[in-house]
């Protein structure tokens, strides 16, 4: 078929140069607050965070270059498990499991209300640039479904 009649695709999709997964857009600054000085001058203003947990880059950019975990300021989560899950008040995934495991909400409504609240900094905090409300609230109900 000629090109000429055939239409391009819309998707504005990135995706990871190492692993494939659809990247997650940041701005600078959450470049800025996570990745090392030496290594956030190497990708533009925008970037996308690869959320899989088991690849190696932590953000590339639309030109393909990338930053992996190794570059990284502090361990973030999912890169690193034991890094919180709420970067701004330290709420851990085994501390969501334990509430899990106990039939307790008291800890993770307290994050989520925390994390709502103008003393949460996701932008800067958190690897994706955004709350964490989603994310404790889908994992406490994995562990719930787990059985703890």
């Amino acid at each position: 078929m000629n090109k000429a009649f055939t239409r391009e695709s819309d998707s504005t999709v990135e995706r990871c140069p190492r692993c494939g997964s659809v990247g997650e857009p940041v701005e600078s600054v959450t470049l800025d607050a996570l990745l090392k000085d030496e290594c956030r001058a190497q990708l533009g203003e925008s970037a996308n965070f690869c959320p899989s947990p088991t690849c190696d880059v932590a953000y590339f950019d639309k030109f393909e270059r990338s930053a992996d975990v190794a570059e990284l300021a502090r361990p973030v989560y999912p890169k690193d498990p034991a890094a919180p899950i709420c970067p701004c008040f330290g709420l851990t995934c085994e501390e969501i499991e334990d509430e899990a495991r106990a039939g307790s909400v008291v800890r993770v409504r307290a994050a989520i209300e925390r994390a709502k609240s103008p003393e949460a900094h996701c932008s800067q905090r958190a690897a994706n640039g955004r709350s964490c409300v989603a994310e404790i609230q889908r994992y406490y109900m994995k562990c719930r479904a787990d059985g703890g």
